[in-house]
């Protein structure tokens, strides 16, 4: 296997990653800015206030893209095992 190869499998690997993980990093990252807006103006720092509002964006990034999330990753790896024959020395 050629070294040209193995990056742009290894680029490819890290594009999908990147696309898999924004929905729930994006939806997160909003959530704790508004969170953390909320507990500067209220003077409120409790710990669980800033969890609890990420945890619950978090599961529903989950359900609403997981399919999505899944077919993609399953397709990846669908397209690299069947292109394992090709990269045979």
């Amino acid at each position: 296997m050629e070294a040209q190869a193995v990056l742009t499998i290894g680029q490819n690997a890290l594009f999908v990653l990147l696309m898999v993980a924004a929905p729930i990093l994006g939806t997160v990252l909003v959530v704790g800015l508004v969170v953390s807006l909320f507990q500067a103006l209220t003077q409120i720092n409790e710990a669980t206030l800033s969890f609890v509002p990420k945890l619950v964006a978090a599961v529903a990034v989950f359900a609403l893209a997981g399919p999505w999330m899944l077919t993609t990753l399953v397709d990846f790896i669908r397209r690299m095992l069947m292109a394992l024959p090709d990269y045979a020395v």
